[in-house]
Order: structure tokens, then C-alpha cells, then sequence
């Protein structure tokens, strides 16, 4: 039997610049019809991201079997190289010579106030490959990539009868509420944080609990307040695993949604591999950048058994 994990996906870099200084010191209210403003960001870091790396990153670590299916660009060999290197399935990866690999630009003031700019490039044509590819697969996840590739692969999952997550993340606002519908509906789970979820129940015109309804589980993760699991007619609030020192929180509904799928490849039932994504949650945010921070099974068990009384394995 496969523990395989199909997981549908973007994978970009994160560009990181400081500015050391405050942007409200340097954007006039009343100027903001004419915005032409440039900072002086003497640091900069260039971090592996996207949600499918991320997610395979976490997967991988605990000795799962990944399967990416995304698209990177002209510039993506050196992502590429990582994750093999890492064990990481990339065969369901196209690299596409006439495009960029998918790539946010964030410059970051002295308080922490954020201005971003993504670019998709070759994400756009993720759509082109196929989740039929990449089987046979236990689970399957559609996070975050292009709008086309999002739906076609919760199709193709569907139609290969692989059960899967449905995890809209900052894609989100791309579907209206009767694609959004159709996708849940589709699924055999749904994961979102509290905002996602929020405004997935405006979108829909469903409820937390509607939304419950038409899948085998709804998990809402709620940062530092843990998470709340809906299966079986039930609602049960997964406390936080304890965190060390929190650095970053970059990446860290990733690296839940990677022990997550750890524990539904191993057949665990829905509360004990939520719990695990907690403990994978709490591990990242001890590391900057959404993929630097190193993982021991015994470490995470030790953190696990502390967190919710008893071993995962």
C-alpha cells in the first residue's frame, strides 16, 4: 500500500528586505494620490518557498513520501536540486524556460509592517501538469498555486478517487462562492486558518458548521490559540504544543499541514495527526524562513507526548 502524498502546489522565493527605518515616516497621507516612495533595504535574504515545497519540506522530514506537482521557471534549478537532495519527489515538476519561478518581494520596516509584492510566473501553468502522473498516491492536497491548476487537480483527485485537502490559503480570494462550493464539496477535508475561514463563510454563504458538513473534517488553525478540529459531527479545540522562543512565523500552517498529511498517509485517525501538525507548527516558528529549521522524530515525539500525553508513533 502507497503512503505517497500528491501534493499540488507553488514553489517560489521569498526576497526579504529590511528597511531600517518606519514606512509611516516616509508616506504622507495626503500624498498618497501621487505614491512615489523608494527605501533603502541595506539587508536582503533569498529563502526556498511556496506552499508545495513547504508542505514536502516538513513531509519529507518526518519521513514521509512527497510528490510535488507545481511549475518553476528559467531560475529554478537551484530549488529543484534542494529538494532532490532533500528525497523530494520534483518529477511532477515542469520547468518553464520562458518564465520566472513564482517569487514574493517583501521589504519589512523596524515595525515589523510588511509591503509585498508577488509575482506568479510560471505558476500560471501548473495547471499543465497532471495529478493521473503522479500516481498511485494516498492522499492528495490542493494548496495554493494558479486559479486553472487548483481546480483541475481537485478534479483529477476526485476522479482518481484519491482523498485530499482542499487548502485555498492566500488563493482564497481568486474563487467566487459557487467555485468555492464546488471545491469543498469535492474534497474530503478542507484547512484554513481563521481568517481563511472567515472569509470562505462569506464567500459560500456557509457556516463554520455547513462547511463541516459536506466533508470528513474542517480544520481551522488559530496561531498562537491552536487549532479547532470539526469531524464526525463533532468540534474539538487542539490546544498549541509548547513553543520555545517564536522567530518566525513563516511558513508554520505549512509545516501543520505537513504533519497533517504525515498522519493520514500512516491511516491515523483525524485528532492525532492534527495534534502532530501542532507539534510541527510549534517547531517552525522556533527557525526564520519557512524551510531552515532542521526536524528529529524523537525531538517530536518528545514534544508531542508533552503537548497531548502520549507518543505519536
Amino acid at each position: 500500500m502507497t503512503r505517497r502524498i500528491a501534493i499540488s502546489g507553488s514553489l517560489a522565493y521569498d526576497n526579504i528586505m529590511v528597511f531600517d527605518g518606519h514606512f509611516k515616516d516616509h508616506i504622507l497621507p495626503e500624498r498618497v494620490h501621487i505614491l512615489n516612495v523608494s527605501f533603502l533595504t541595506p539587508r536582503l535574504k533569498r529563502e526556498f518557498g511556496g506552499c508545495a515545497a513547504n508542505i514536502a519540506y516538513n513531509l519529507r522530514a518526518l519521513g514521509g513520501e512527497p510528490v510535488i506537482l507545481g511549475a518553476v521557471g528559467r531560475d529554478g534549478g537551484d530549488c529543484l536540486e534542494r529538494l532532490r537532495a532533500l528525497g523530494i519527489d520534483v518529477t511532477q515538476v515542469r520547468q518553464l524556460d520562458e518564465h520566472f519561478t513564482a517569487q514574493a518581494f517583501i521589504t519589512t520596516d523596524l515595525a515589523d509592517n510588511q509591503i509585498t509584492a508577488f509575482h506568479p510566473g510560471a505558476m500560471g501553468l501548473a495547471h499543465t501538469v497532471s495529478v493521473h502522473d503522479a500516481l498511485p498516491a494516498a492522499f492528495g492536497i490542493v494548496a495554493p498555486n494558479g486559479k486553472e491548476a487548483m481546480i483541475r487537480h481537485a478534479e483529477e483527485f476526485r476522479q482518481a478517487k484519491v482523498p485530499f485537502l482542499f487548502d485555498p490559503g492566500q488563493g482564497l480570494p481568486m474563487f467566487d462562492g459557487a467555485e468555492l462550493r464546488a471545491l469543498v464539496e469535492g474534497a474530503t477535508a478542507v484547512t484554513v486558518n481563521d481568517y481563511e475561514c472567515q472569509l470562505m463563510c462569506e464567500r459560500t454563504g456557509w457556516d463554520q458548521h455547513r462547511i463541516a458538513e459536506q466533508v470528513e473534517a474542517l480544520i481551522i488553525t488559530r496561531g498562537g490559540d491552536g487549532s479547532t478540529l470539526h469531524f464526525g459531527g463533532r468540534q474539538v479545540d487542539i490546544a498549541p504544543a509548547a513553543i520555545g522562543s517564536p522567530v518566525d512565523p513563516t511558513g508554520c500552517g505549512d509545516a501543520y499541514r505537513g504533519g497533517l498529511l504525515y498522519g493520514l498517509a500512516q491511516g491515523w485517525e483525524w485528532l492525532r495527526c492534527a495534534q502532530l501538525g501542532s507539534v510541527m507548527g510549534a517547531i517552525k516558528i522556533e527557525s526564520q524562513g519557512a524551510q531552515n529549521h532542521r526536524l528529529d522524530r524523537a525531538e517530536v515525539a518528545r514534544r508531542f507526548t508533552a503537548a497531548y500525553g502520549s507518543s505519536p508513533w
